[in-house]
């Protein structure tokens, strides 16, 4: 008899291995009516007879060998020869992983794992060892209830290495716990602390010490095989964490073979497109894709016939063949994707789709190099495994698709999303080849596209921020003159009165003209050295000292100085960007539903917007100029909403401001690059710099032989340089103006020459003002079409 043992490092029991309760009942029966029962109860007990300690109990567990057969022959009741080659059982003492007297079943098991396998519980710790043992004794002989149940499993491989999953279920009938001269009463204190004390093993070894109680019997352990749910779960268990190096072969095939009981059986995986009607390798590590074999992408019409794919494709379902030979030479068949199959050792296999929200993601392929092993029959298994499976796999795409946007807002920047489609391709392909190594980062780039380029500024920003300035310092300088004169007439001190003439001459010079470093030597001087003489000033006199308290109590909390000016300037220059970009987001939105384009922003002293459209920002529409002219029209109309905004802010602003608005019209199409240093789209070669050229100086230009600037408060000004361009723009603001957007009277003149650039001219408009935030309806160039073509 083969008997297994390991003991845990310590426990409260001592195990006993005793059939005292056998004895027992066999002693009943022989003082019974029934001849052949009591005949056959009598014997036993008179071979038991000269082996006391098969009642006294056994803890040599060698004398369970020699005792082998009189067990056997003790416990046949229990063990029934009829059942001996189906049930899984054996004689136990319970969580010991002491077992004994096995049914044939289970010794055929245990051989098959061989020799050197060691039968142990899964997941079963010494500290959760000795804490069900001493629940056992709380239930057992105080007569409490802990429930410290849980399913309990042994894994055992077969003679293949596939791993087995048995349920463990115990019967502690012939079992008793006794107390020992160590074992400790129990009262209902320390059964309340130790309720909630599971992980305080060091209370349990208090309360229960270890060999305190004696465990005299025997337990019955009986096993069902698991496998399938054991394993389903500990898919769903890996399946679960959230661990990129959760996919492996290795992992996922063990699991699968315990499932299928196949020791040979393989998985892969195959990504579909089916827009592109492409297989792809998914940018899993370790996962195989059978159908590809070694190929990164396929065609899906190149690799299977059309009714392999319609199966796969278009019905969605499992693609099996049981013999993958037998199956090549059918009539009809596809012989070159088995072919395929067969130089990959694949005798029969299952494709299954792996579908979420209506959405194919690609398959799921099993593979055995044994025909018939992989059937339709089995294949029914996968109904239980796949929702696990689409969910973590589409949870990986998900992961997938975070790693994408980080590398485009790392490696790019943070793109509209009109472009974002080219972006997710370089990025894709680099986390495909991520072990390419130092391979570069392509720049993005779209040529023949039309550019838009319009601006609201704050007109004389600088002159208004240096005001501001001015006004803070001498404000500043006019309180500290005020301290220091109260303190040199109190005290006559020389540094005092240094301090004086220094003030007096930085007021001076303030009030004349304010330099760009005019505000850092002051606010440096006055920090660095005026601040510290009024904080250590040593004087009693209580006058001095409030009087410096209520200086500084003037002063902004953060910048110590005074701010109130420079506050309300930035306040509002805050709030007119904040307005007026939102306004801009909120109609670009609209705009991109007449045809998707590249939209950005910023803010500066005001708010720029760049817009390009063509045929390379989106490949997947049909572009025509119609789409230009409508968004044309859409940004004049953007800019007089922007100028509406302002006009209802004004009022409320803390720092009074004027606006400036300013279109540049250029009609010939550009290419803009993606530069990875800057992390923004600009021009891309020479001949498109004069755009940007124009940009940047515009704004600043005058009429040509004037002083005057281009830009006017109040008036939207249109700069071109052809005469279409100017004719096109006339008839918007006609247009404009019949919706009483824009004013009746047009202004048209030259602007000044620019470095490099002559010939421009302008036109500029009166915007019509309402405080009726409702109307902002946005007009297409098809109502401009219906509306203006009879008159035109």
């Amino acid at each position: 008899m083969k008997m297994e043992v390991e003991e845990h490092v310590a426990s409260p029991l001592i195990a006993k291995i005793s059939f005292h309760k056998v004895l027992e009942t066999l002693e009943e029966i022989a003082e019974s009516d029934v001849d052949y029962r009591s005949d056959y109860a009598k014997a036993l007990l008179r071979h038991t007879a000269p082996y006391p300690e098969l009642r006294e109990g056994i803890t040599d567990l060698s004398l369970l060998e020699k005792h082998e057969k009189l067990i056997k022959n003790l416990l046949a009741d229990l063990f029934p020869t009829a059942l001996t080659k189906n049930e899984i059982k054996a004689a136990a003492i319970p969580f010991f992983n002491i077992t004994f007297n096995h049914t044939d079943r289970f010794k055929k098991i245990l051989m098959n794992a061989g020799e050197d396998f060691g039968i142990s519980i899964r997941n079963f710790d010494d500290h959760q060892f000795y804490v069900f043992c001493c629940c056992l004794i709380l239930n057992s002989y105080y007569g409490y209830h802990f429930d410290f149940s849980k399913p309990l499993f042994y894994d055992i491989p077969d003679a293949d290495g596939v791993m087995h999953y048995y349920r463990i279920l115990y019967n502690a009938d012939f079992l008793e716990l006794l107390p020992t001269e160590k074992a400790i009463n129990i009262t209902e204190d320390d059964v309340a602390l130790l309720m909630d004390s599971f992980d305080n093993l060091e209370l349990w070894k208090e309360k229960f010490p270890p060999g305190s109680w004696i465990s005299k019997g025997f337990g019955i352990v009986s096993l069902f095989d698991a496998t399938a749910e054991s394993a389903i779960s500990n898919l769903k268990t890996n399946l679960l964490v959230n661990d990129e190096k959760e996919i492996t072969k290795s992992d996922f095939e063990g699991i699968f073979r315990s499932i299928y009981q196949i020791p040979d059986l393989r998985i892969g995986y195959t990504e579909v497109n089916v827009d592109d009607n492409v297989f792809r390798l998914a940018p899993f590590q370790e996962i195989s894709s059978y159908i590809l074999n070694g190929s990164n992408e396929m065609s899906c019409s190149t690799m299977m016939c059309t009714g392999t794919l319609d199966t796969m494709l278009e019905e969605k379902k499992y693609f099996v063949l049981s013999d993958v030979e037998a199956y090549k030479l059918q009539e009809g068949a596809d012989a070159g994707f088995a072919a395929h199959l067969l130089k990959q050792d694949i005798r029969s296999c299952i494709f299954a789709p792996i579908i979420k929200d209506g959405k194919l993601l690609g398959f799921i392929e099993l593979v055995s190099s044994r025909a018939k092993e992989l059937n339709s029959i089995n294949a029914n298994k996968l109904a239980y495994i796949l929702p696990f499976l689409t969910d973590t796999i589409d949870r990986y795409y998900s992961e997938l698709q975070n790693e994408v946007d980080a590398i485009i807002q790392n490696e790019y920047t943070a793109i509209h999303h009109s472009v974002y489609w080219k972006f997710r391709e370089e990025a894709l392909h680099h986390i495909i080849s991520k072990n390419k190594k130092d391979q570069a980062y392509k720049e993005i780039v779209f040529r023949e596209v039309y550019p838009l380029y319009g601006q609201i500024d704050i007109k004389g920003s600088s002159t208004a921020r240096n005001e501001s300035i001015e006004k803070d310092l001498i404000r500043q300088i006019e309180r500290l003159l005020s301290v220091f004169r109260f303190i040199f007439e109190k005290e006559k001190l020389p540094l005092i009165e240094q301090h004086i003439y220094e003030l007096e001459k930085m007021e001076v010079q303030l009030k004349e003209s304010l330099k760009a470093d005019t505000e850092s030597i002051i606010q440096s001087y006055i920090i660095n050295e005026v601040h510290p003489v009024l904080k250590h000033f040593d004087s009693s006199n209580t006058e001095i000292h409030q009087k410096i308290v209520d200086y500084f109590d003037t002063l902004d909390t953060k910048m110590k100085m005074v701010y109130d000016s420079r506050k309300d300037f930035d306040d509002a220059l805050s709030i007119i960007n904040k307005q007026m970009a939102e306004v801009l987001d909120r109609k670009q939105a609209e705009a991109q539903s007449f045809f998707p384009h590249y939209y950005e922003r910023f803010k500066t002293d005001g708010v720029e917007h760049n817009l390009y459209i063509g045929a390379s920002i989106s490949p997947k529409h049909a572009y025509n100029p119609l789409y230009l002219n409508n968004l044309r029209l859409w940004q004049l109309q953007a800019m007089c909403e922007m100028e509406n905004e302002y006009y209802r802010l004004r009022p409320g602003l803390p720092y009074d401001l004027d606006v400036t608005s300013l279109i540049l019209v250029f009609s010939s199409p550009i290419s803009i690059r993606f530069r990875m240093d800057e992390k923004r789209f600009d021009v891309d070669g020479t001949y498109n710099a004069r755009y940007e050229v124009v940009k940047k100086r515009i704004d600043k230009s005058h009429i040509k032989g004037t002083t005057e600037r281009i830009t006017e408060k109040g008036k939207i000004t249109i700069v071109y340089s052809q005469r279409q361009e100017e004719t096109e723009y006339r008839r918007y603001i006609r247009f404009l103006q019949h919706k009483k957007m824009l004013g009746n009277v047009i202004e048209t003149f030259e602007v000044e020459d620019l470095q490099g650039v002559t010939g421009l001219k302008a036109l500029r408009v009166t915007v019509e003002y309402s405080n009726d935030k409702k109307d902002e309806t946005t007009y297409s160039y098809e109502d401009l079409l219906k509306e203006l073509a009879p008159s035109s």
